[in-house]
């Protein structure tokens, strides 16, 4: 089985920085694609930032210039740098991860329990 647990969610004054943390465990061969993906009240949840297994990254526009995505593939981990912090910011934010449990096993996805980010101003 695989977990993904998140952490560093946090009531932040808007300026603010947070720094979220996603780290990976179980039987893991490798890990393709990870994302972070926010979910706001009464709102659908949006995809906020994907790093491949490469290290190319993406992001929302709502985020970009803003937020930064990383991963440590040794600690099997990906982490959001989110700066500037706005109260629009606020949200569960969901770590999703696209695994596989040995060589040439195809790719599942996974998500994480999420954690609260609440940015006042």
């Amino acid at each position: 089985q695989v977990q993904l647990v998140e952490s560093g969610g946090g009531l932040v004054q808007a300026g603010g920085s947070l720094r979220l943390s996603c780290a990976a465990s179980g039987s893991i061969f490798s890990i393709n694609a990870m994302r972070w993906y926010r979910q706001a009240p009464g709102k659908q949840r949006e995809l906020v930032a994907t790093i491949i297994s490469g290290g190319s990254t993406n992001y929302a526009d709502s985020v970009k210039g803003r937020s930064t995505i990383s991963r440590d593939n040794a600690k099997n981990t990906v982490y959001l740098q989110m700066n500037s912090l706005k109260p629009e910011d606020t949200a569960v934010y969901y770590c999703n991860a696209d695994i596989s449990y040995y060589s040439g096993s195809q790719y599942h996805n996974y998500w994480g329990q999420g954690t609260q980010v609440t940015v006042f101003s």
